[in-house]
């Protein structure tokens, strides 16, 4: 017989599960920001892709995990997903988005607490590069990070190098677009440079090309003037 635990704790993933399937079916209106439109089916992340966001937090038994870019949330929604499948304690989801109100309408937030899971989601309106070193500063640690953030190769390059050190040893961190040259060369030098490893990549099929990589178990040891080109 379910206890009151396990009937709420069933309800929460219904309800998260129940969004994603309208999401997906029928996406939601386009936003207009001034001269700006933003809409859902180019913005958002496919199906797959957010498919393997659950899968990868189930994998890894995520219970803290970080994400750069909301937008209208439908990552938001398949990681906090595998948070409540998984059924840890004080499950904790960081989103990252400082376009979320000027470019968004706050929408990503608004789909947040329609699916019930806004209560796992830290919000910060911050750019990433101010946003990720003072999380590191104040000790935090994360199972699991997403990047779907500023897509040029310095931004990915600075949120991977803040991420490598947030998540935790061996962790997972997820890039979206990874067929855009700036975002596969960024990636590239923590390939090489830091033995993370590439774990899985989306099938060709996929409209967003994704990665999955896992950051080093190991201590930095490189020499000062280590350098592998990349």
């Amino acid at each position: 017989m379910k206890t009151e635990n396990t009937m709420v704790h069933d309800a929460a993933v219904q309800q998260v599960r129940a969004v994603i399937e309208s999401l997906d079916r029928e996406g939601s209106a386009p936003i207009n920001v001034g001269d700006a439109q933003a809409d859902f089916r180019t913005v958002t992340i496919t199906t797959g892709e957010g498919e393997a966001l659950r899968k990868w937090v189930l994998n890894e038994n995520a219970t803290h995990t970080i994400e750069i870019g909301l937008a209208f949330g439908f990552s938001a929604l398949y990681i906090c997903e595998g948070l409540l499948l998984n059924g840890n304690p004080d499950p904790r989801h960081v989103t990252l988005d400082p376009w979320q109100s000027s470019g968004y309408a706050d929408r990503g937030l608004e789909i947040l607490e329609e699916a019930g899971v806004k209560p796992l989601v830290e919000f910060h309106s911050e750019k990433s590069q101010l946003a990720l070193p003072q999380f590191l500063k104040e000790g935090r640690q994360f199972d699991f990070a997403f990047v779907d953030g500023n897509h040029r190769f310095d931004a990915v390059f600075l949120d991977l190098y803040y991420l490598g050190h947030l998540v935790r040893k061996g962790g997972i961190i997820i890039l979206d677009d990874y067929n855009l040259p700036g975002i596969e060369r960024a990636a590239a030098f923590f390939v090489n440079n830091l033995e993370w490893k590439i774990e899985e990549t989306s099938p060709p099929e996929d409209q967003h090309h994704w990665v999955v990589l896992r950051t080093s178990e190991d201590e930095d040891t490189r020499d000062f003037q280590y350098f592998v080109e990349f």
